[in-house]
């Protein structure tokens, strides 16, 4: 097995600042508990804002409270999402949790093109570093400031449990005042990425990649030295097969990343770097970051061309917590649809986040948790094997043994098959459920003589190349390499065709128009034609035109590329 590094700089996010201002709760600093905030007569303009930790990441929070133009933003664990009983395992309240505010993924100051060491970019701001300050506190903290709250009582789903604070949305009274110092220094640091390569057989120019963050801001154990460890063995085990005589079809890439914890930057440094080359060679990625929180939920967040290929896996190993159940046994024994169980989107604190929306290669991230209870030390200087272990009740080895189990045997399937086993057909229907959204402002648009129906278009000529190639390939010669190898091609590069081509890599990193952020986005377009009914005079025709012509264009050359046949396409465009 081959083994190599790369190098790349790394940057804290924010130099040293002081302010001051009033303080207003909003919750866990989502869109919606900002728009609750302003409909209950509290604007957060110009004072700091303090959320709790949980349903989104700490850069979205951060955006939304800039979007709301507060000063700064507190983030702190309430005892109602984060056990805080020290007793039964739970975070002390002296403790915060940190995490970073980078609305993007990488170097933050080489936005959408690699800062290796060889190169000599000048720096440029990422759009999604914040131009307010974030800090972490504690829930004791936390209470101390909730305690002096005044204004309007927080609505009942927003109160937590920590103890004789009101939960009152602020901002306060006259004389008080909060002073928030962040002390940064801000400089360039030197990282290692770490690589190991088993060849491929027959296609050694197509990988797969599996990949660990190596680094962590405190022990690590949960976040990162699992994964790690998984890594290494799975490495171990996959190059004792080869010598005893297994082949790969595919190359087997192994990837140890560095400064995962400052928004996955050694792995998306190396995306900007070999973007070009990945489109054309990645089949899929696993990320085995976060893989062990616990044992009762199994959870598979992942782009959909791999949820067919999971349901397949998971059919086959055994569930660590149900001795002779397999894992869709345990999540299906109560009639349960099992994607609606074990499904999740990509979060954008993933690296395999970052390999979908930026890099257009399918990509899973795996783990299992407590059904009734956050594992309460990920992220913080309390993330100890012993902890991790004892909160798993000394099942730690088995469910890391699951885990491993699972990752293998997809990357048998990825590595091994004849025909990559990603499911391309999958996108009309998912394509379907984001576009049947629409429907209901067809009349709207009519009204204002505006049509979606290029958009409908561009979906069914995905539809027929779809269909297209799953005859061709029914039809074909099984040992024929030359047609199989043009097949993988086509399925390979489907998900990179979904990355939109009109809009620049360096403001717009995250091109996926069904997975990624921006305006460029299915979701953006949504978001502007829900505007018809909720707040007409905010609707812009113009900005309409563009978004729909960003989400037509990117869908049909999606479709194109699939048929492979540029003289055969049947459309009126």
């Amino acid at each position: 097995m081959a083994l190599w590094t790369s190098c790349a700089p790394a940057f804290p996010f924010h130099p040293a600042v002081c302010l001051q201002g009033g303080l207003v709760f909003a919750n866990y600093g989502r869109r919606e508990d900002f728009a609750a905030l302003k409909q209950h007569g509290v604007n957060p303009q110009g004072h700091l804002v303090i959320v709790r930790i949980g349903e989104i990441s700490y850069a979205e929070k951060v955006a939304n409270a800039e979007a709301s133009q507060a000063k700064g933003v507190l983030i702190y664990p309430d005892p109602a999402d984060v056990p805080q009983d020290p007793r039964k395992l739970g975070l002390s309240p002296n403790t915060s949790i940190y995490g970073h505010v980078h609305m993007g993924a990488g170097d933050p100051y080489s936005p959408g093109f690699p800062s290796f060491n060889h190169t000599q970019f000048p720096p440029i701001q990422s759009s999604g570093l914040p131009s307010i300050p974030a800090h972490p506190v504690s829930a004791n903290v936390a209470a101390r400031l909730l305690r002096q709250l005044t204004g309007p009582t927080a609505p009942q789903t927003w109160k937590g449990r920590l103890p004789d604070v009101p939960y009152r949305l602020g901002p306060g009274g006259p004389d008080f005042q909060l002073q928030l110092g962040v002390q940064n220094q801000k400089q360039s640091v030197m990282i290692n990425n770490i690589f190991g390569c088993i060849e491929g057989r027959f296609e050694p120019d197509h990988y797969v990649i599996v990949g660990a963050q190596r680094d962590s801001l405190g022990p690590g154990a949960a976040r990162s030295g699992v994964g790690t460890a998984l890594l290494l063995e799975l490495a171990r085990t996959f190059t004792a097969m080869v010598r005893n005589g297994f082949q790969l079809r595919r190359s087997l890439l192994f990837a140890s990343w560095d400064a995962g914890d400052f928004g996955s930057v050694g792995s998306t440094e190396w995306l900007e770097g070999y973007l070009t080359m990945l489109h054309l060679k990645a089949a899929a990625y696993i990320s085995l970051d976060n893989v062990v929180l616990g044992d009762d939920k199994f959870f598979a967040k992942t782009s959909p061309a791999l949820v067919g290929l999971i349901e397949s896996i998971i059919k086959q190993v055994d569930s660590p917590s149900r001795s002779g159940q397999s894992i869709f046994g345990q999540v299906t024994e109560q009639g349960q649809r099992w994607e609606t169980e074990v499904i999740r989107p990509l979060p954008m604190d993933s690296s395999a986040f970052a390999f979908t929306s930026f890099g257009g290669v399918p990509a899973v991230e795996f783990s299992f948790a407590e059904d009734s209870r956050r594992y309460p030390f990920l992220n913080t200087m309390a993330d100890t094997y012993d902890n991790l272990n004892r909160a798993l009740y000394g099942r730690l080895p088995a469910v890391a043994k699951t885990v491993a189990e699972v990752v293998g045997h997809l990357l048998i399937k990825l590595t091994h098959d004849h025909l990559l086993p990603l499911d391309y057909w999958c996108y009309g229907d998912v394509l379907l459920e984001h576009i049947a959204r629409f429907n209901e402002y067809t009349a709207l648009l009519k009204s204002r003589g505006l049509t979606l129906q290029w958009m409908y278009s561009a979906r069914g000529d995905y539809m027929r190349a779809a269909d297209k190639l799953r005859k061709d390939i029914y039809s074909s010669e099984e040992q024929n390499e030359r047609l199989l190898r043009m097949y993988n091609v086509r399925i390979m590069r489907v998900e990179f065709y979904f990355l939109s081509q009109y809009v620049a890599v360096t403001e717009t990193p995250f091109r996926h128009i069904l997975h990624g952020r921006g305006g460029h986005t299915v979701k953006a377009l949504l978001e502007h034609v829900s505007l018809l009914r909720e707040a007409p005079q905010s609707f812009n025709e113009v900005l309409f035109r563009r978004q729909l012509a960003f989400v037509t264009w990117t869908l049909q050359g999606a479709a194109n590329a699939l048929s492979g046949d540029v003289w055969n396409i049947d459309n009126n465009f």
